[in-house]
Parts: C-alpha cells; structure tokens; sequence
C-alpha cells in the first residue's frame, strides 16, 4: 500500500538523521497544500517525521507500517 499523493519520496535504507534531512529540502520543493508520501525503514522516523511536521506547521495526513516499510502522507503548509 501507498499513499495516493502529489509527490513521494523513498528514503528506504537511510538513518537518522538522513530521512530528515532530505525531507526539509524536498518539502522545500512542494507548493502549499501539496501532498508527498514519504517510504522510510528506520524506525526512528515515527519519532522525526511527526516532530518535523509538528515543528514546521505541515500537516501529518497519514500513517501506516506495512511489509517492513513506514509510511507517512503529509500536506505542506502554508
């Protein structure tokens, strides 16, 4: 399963803080309101990326773990 969305990004193999770090700047890329699913395997990315979202003021739409992979669908703010 992956989130319906206008952009993804696959940070599958990567650890902290890598995820992270290539979320800011591909978030960077999306216009506001623009929706990005995000495929991570470290689990300490169900820790980061809510605090990223929460942090910054995008919206954490979804969250799911399935067949190894994390899965987070998040909306950009304004």
């Amino acid at each position: 399963m992956r989130f319906d969305a206008d952009h993804e990004l696959d940070v599958t193999g990567l650890y902290c803080p890598e995820p992270v770090m290539l979320l800011h700047g591909r978030v960077r890329d999306l216009a506001a309101g623009e929706t990005l699913c995000v495929i991570a395997t470290d689990p300490t990315t169900l820790r980061d990326i809510p605090r990223f979202c929460s942090f910054l003021g995008h919206d954490l739409l979804q969250q799911a773990e399935e067949g190894g992979e994390i899965l987070f669908l998040l909306r950009r703010g304004a």
